[in-house]
């Protein structure tokens, strides 16, 4: 009985023998079953990443949706315009491209043809009439709208009411620059409306200045000597330099490509428009060795640009298109400008 059979014993063993097989799966099954847990909870993780991170994208754009309209770092929210007819002003909100209040009239007999900044929140309109040209403020609510446009008394210049006319203001002193084309040549003069008379430089020739902006005492402007001869920005020490000839000027860039081109506040950059056969940028260029340094605004455009206006800082321009727009580099959208000969913020 005793030595005739095995088969007890063998099958008690197997269990335990199938058990320890087991084992090391098990093991591994369990580690697995980490891992993908562990895979699971990184790809959670990176699912809330991503969705935290659209949600703050999603957040920024409701935020910049309900910042006030029109609002671009620290500039106006507004443009006012010359209508090209030179009867009225009108105000332009930058962000919806709608005008703000009623037209401003010219005053009778005369016509509006240059505005500018006046450096304190108001506007300084030149306005022609026969041989003289007189100098007006115009002040604005904290809306838009326009409130008062009175004479800027002690302030005139005797000159045609000629097509190219420009202008710009001193936002520190409130210094007048105003530039027209005269008899033989051109005419740059320099009125302050604190202390009274005016300081005034000429060209011979058939030369053009256009461009005027300031910088401190420093006077920019764009002259073109003629044809086939390239542009040319200049600066002009206002204070020091003597009055008579314009020769006391300096160059500090050249544009053989022609095109508007301002100094920026600072005195150290100049900004330029470069035209293209389908898009126009505004290019900064180093005053002190005359070689660009970056683009900073540029965009697809047919006809290139007319004008350019200097901001408070440097970078803050509102440029004026061939399209008939202005552009603002922040502003949502460009501004419709057909029916303005210039303007201003």
């Amino acid at each position: 009985m005793d030595g005739g059979s095995t088969e007890g014993p063998a099958r008690g063993r197997a269990p335990l023998f199938r058990l320890r097989g087991l084992l090391p799966l098990g093991a591994a099954a369990g580690a697995c079953l980490c891992l993908s847990g562990a895979l699971d909870l990184v790809h959670h993780h990176e699912r809330i990443v991503h969705r935290d991170h659209r949600a703050k994208v999603a957040a920024e754009k409701v935020a910049a949706a309900k910042a006030p309209a029109g609002k671009v770092r620290g500039e106006s929210r507004y443009v006012v315009g010359v209508r090209r007819t030179g009867t009225a002003l009108v105000v332009r909100d930058i962000g919806t491209g709608k005008d703000v209040g009623v037209p401003v009239a010219a005053p009778p007999g005369q016509r509006f043809q240059r505005i500018a900044s006046g450096g304190d929140g108001s506007y300084v309109v030149a306005a022609a009439s026969a041989g003289k040209v007189a100098f007006q403020r115009l002040r604005l609510d904290g809306k838009g709208r326009p409130t008062s446009l009175a004479p800027i008394p002690g302030v005139a210049i005797s000159a045609a009411a000629r097509p190219g006319a420009d202008m710009a203001v001193n936002r520190g002193d409130g210094r007048i620059a105003y530039a027209v084309p005269a008899s033989g040549g051109a005419r740059l003069a320099v009125l302050d409306p604190k202390a009274g008379g005016t300081k005034a430089w000429t060209a011979r020739g058939a030369g053009r200045i256009t461009s005027l902006s300031w910088a401190g005492p420093t006077l920019s402007f764009v002259w073109t000597p003629g044809a086939g001869k390239a542009a040319q920005v200049r600066t002009l020490d206002t204070l020091g330099a003597a009055a008579g000839s314009l020769k006391a000027s300096k160059v500090v860039l050249r544009l053989p490509e022609g095109g508007p081109a301002v100094l920026s506040p600072d005195g150290a950059t100049v900004f330029a428009g470069v035209p293209a056969a389908s898009a126009a940028t505004v290019r900064a260029y180093s005053v002190s060795t005359g070689k660009p340094t970056k683009d900073v605004w540029s965009r697809p455009l047919e006809g290139g640009l007319t004008r350019l206006d200097a901001g408070r800082a440097n970078g803050h321009l509102l440029v004026s298109a061939a399209d008939g727009r202005l552009y603002v580099p922040g502003a949502p959208a460009a501004v419709p400008a057909a029916d303005l000969s210039d303007a201003a913020w």
